[in-house]
């Protein structure tokens, strides 16, 4: 089997390098556990790295160029002539990706891919076929700023709200799903409504997210973090729209 990891990235020059560095350190070989009473050995999955430079402006897109040369078989590298915003880059890797299983990356190094294990075994496991990981269920994690707090805790209840599930972190970055779950999804998000419009289709198909602790290093907005109060708006429209109007 085969996970392939989405990395929108935009000017992130700082930190992507490392992220890289980091998600190629991962041991992807994962415990199936028991089902149909029958214990299952460990599996290995093949990483398939997908990063999506959204028309960066930084030196970004160097790195990225002499990788690119490299032609390593871990990774694929598609460039946008000029930034779309998150969901338009995540819905590239969407297509480009070739796995058997996906999750969605930032290159902030605000999420920790050793995470990923947790991700995996609920899916591999047969106990659902999405996972979303929870900064909210007890993981470690950097305090974030009341707003930032306020503002995840009210879009998730909104989303619980809107579409009866009890989600703690809808927000998340770290959305881990089966192929399939995704299949003939029609995207339409080019920002950071890509988050709500995602689960609202995921939930509409009937799936039930399952939900896992992670960590969490946060950065600030002076640490050249991107999400700001004002996307906030533009997820409540979202939820609604996809809920009332798609």
């Amino acid at each position: 089997m085969k996970l392939s990891i989405i990395m929108p990235v935009y000017n992130e020059k700082t930190t992507l390098e490392e992220i890289v560095r980091r998600v190629r350190a991962v041991d992807l070989t994962v415990d199936q556990g028991q089902s149909n009473g029958l214990l299952n050995g460990p599996v290995t999955l093949e990483r398939e790295i997908v990063i999506i430079d959204d028309g960066s402006t930084d030196g970004t897109r160097q790195i990225l160029d002499r990788w690119k040369a490299e032609k390593p078989k871990d990774m694929r590298i598609i460039y946008h002539a000029q930034n779309g915003g998150k969901g338009a880059a995540l819905r590239t890797g969407f297509l480009h990706a070739s796995g058997d299983i996906l999750v969605i990356q930032d290159a902030d190094l605000e999420y920790d891919p050793r995470d990923y294990v947790r991700l995996l075994e609920p899916i591999l496991e047969g106990r659902t076929a999405v996972v979303y990981g929870s900064r909210f269920l007890g993981g470690p994690r950097s305090a974030m700023s009341l707003a930032h707090t306020l503002g995840n805790k009210g879009l998730t209840w909104l989303t619980n709200l809107l579409y009866g599930t009890i989600l703690s972190d809808m927000e998340t970055c770290y959305k881990c799903f089966r192929r399939d779950v995704i299949a003939g999804m029609e995207l339409r998000s080019r920002g950071f409504e890509i988050e709500p419009e995602l689960t609202a289709k995921i939930l509409k198909r009937g799936y039930t997210i399952f939900e896992v602790p992670i960590s969490y290093n946060g950065r600030e907005f002076h640490e050249g973090k991107k999400l700001t109060w004002r996307d906030g708006f533009s997820t409540v429209a979202a939820l609604l729209k996809y809920r009332f109007l798609d």
